[in-house]
């Protein structure tokens, strides 16, 4: 199951709490305060891991909790730490959060000093804390809660006998939400059934499912392109566009934004006569939904190819859209994914591009 957004809450762990103790030894008169401190509450973190596609794992596990400090005992022991949580996520997942407020450990003794954090008021919007775009990138995202004093700190020359100590202070405590933007260079876009599930089955080792019929890939599809000279790059098939799919009809803007990461984009549209539609009128709509979604998304460098060239009916259906694609200033190809014509030429100009934004960016 493909999952790309889920809302989740993590609670990092509590402080341990400061003991109150006095040292008692035979022949060892006025002792004197030995409470130790309590040990700090684990944090949570969450990591970019290269073998997640899916956040499928939070959806039904939407709790998350760090192990608690220890309290700390007599003879000046600390309490040990609270062991941190790591929660793997995707690469390209985006991380909001929103704090929940949570009140220390108020014990009613009457030598309680409290936490010396104050809470402030909770949070009304959602914050973007880390944008997790690299394997093995960590973000904190609750830290732990300090342990509280034993009563050997308050010791002075006025007071030997203390008896104060502190509270841990409780960790925090924040409602996520994951949203995942799948990583690749180049996006593949266009009508249901243009041919992109078969274009990236052929150029790639993926095996998304392919029919004849409109919505056959209903989650984004990854594959590793592998060219001569150790080339390689990541290309992404997204679920068919229709019009109207920045305001989410079809499958809509939910599949659009996994778009906005890629370097390069492939418009593929189907010539072959088959679905009934115009191919430039189709063109113009996929371009045209691009600006409506994000300006930037339809900035980036894109070429045009007319897909399922080996199933033409007409041969005067391909050549106005050859002109519309040069009149944008667009590189325009005829391919078959099935035969692999122009396969070859597409890519490479592909990987021409690729390269370009490359050099830009380092």
């Amino acid at each position: 199951m493909f999952v790309d957004e889920v809302e989740i809450t993590v609670a990092a762990g509590d402080g341990g709490r400061g003991a109150m103790s006095f040292r008692r030894e035979k022949f060892v008169p006025r002792g004197g305060p030995d409470g130790g401190d309590g040990g700090n509450g684990g944090s949570v973190y969450l990591v970019a891991s290269p073998h997640l596609n899916t956040l499928v794992n939070y959806r039904f596990q939407p709790e998350h909790e760090a192990e608690r400090g220890k309290h700390g005992s007599g003879a000046k022991r600390t309490g040990a730490n609270g062991a941190d949580l790591e929660l793997e996520v995707p690469i390209g997942t985006l991380v909001y959060a929103k704090r929940i407020e949570v009140e220390g450990d108020q014990p009613e003794q009457s030598g309680v000093v409290g936490p010396a954090r104050s809470q402030g008021a909770p949070d009304e919007d959602w914050q973007l804390v880390a944008d997790l775009a690299a394997a093995g990138q960590r973000a904190l995202v609750a830290r732990g809660g300090k342990g509280g004093l034993g009563n050997a700190h308050f010791a002075t020359s006025t007071n030997r006998a203390p008896r104060k100590w502190q509270p841990g202070l409780p960790g925090d405590a924040f409602r996520l939400r994951l949203h995942l933007k799948l990583l690749a260079d180049v996006g593949l876009v266009g009508f249901p059934n243009a041919g992109k599930s078969t274009l990236i089955s052929r150029i790639s080792a993926a095996r998304p499912k392919i029919g004849d019929y409109p919505f056959t890939t209903l989650t984004p599809n990854l594959g590793v392109v592998t060219m001569s000279g150790d080339r390689s790059f990541v290309v992404a098939d997204v679920p068919g566009l229709i019009e109207g799919a920045h305001e989410g009809h079809g499958l809509g803007d939910r599949f659009l934004k996994h778009l906005e990461r890629t370097k390069v984009l492939v418009h593929l549209v189907d010539v072959s006569g088959v679905s009934g539609r115009d191919p430039v009128s189709d063109l113009d709509v996929l371009r045209r939904e691009l600006v409506l979604f994000d300006e930037e998304l339809a900035a980036k460098p894109q070429l045009v190819a007319a897909t399922k060239m080996d199933a033409v009916v007409d041969e005067r259906l391909v050549g106005p859209l050859e002109e519309r694609a040069r009149a944008l200033d667009l590189p325009f190809f005829r391919i078959s994914a099935v035969t692999g014509a122009g396969l070859e030429s597409l890519l490479e100009t592909v990987w021409a591009r690729i390269a370009g934004t490359r050099e830009l960016t380092a």
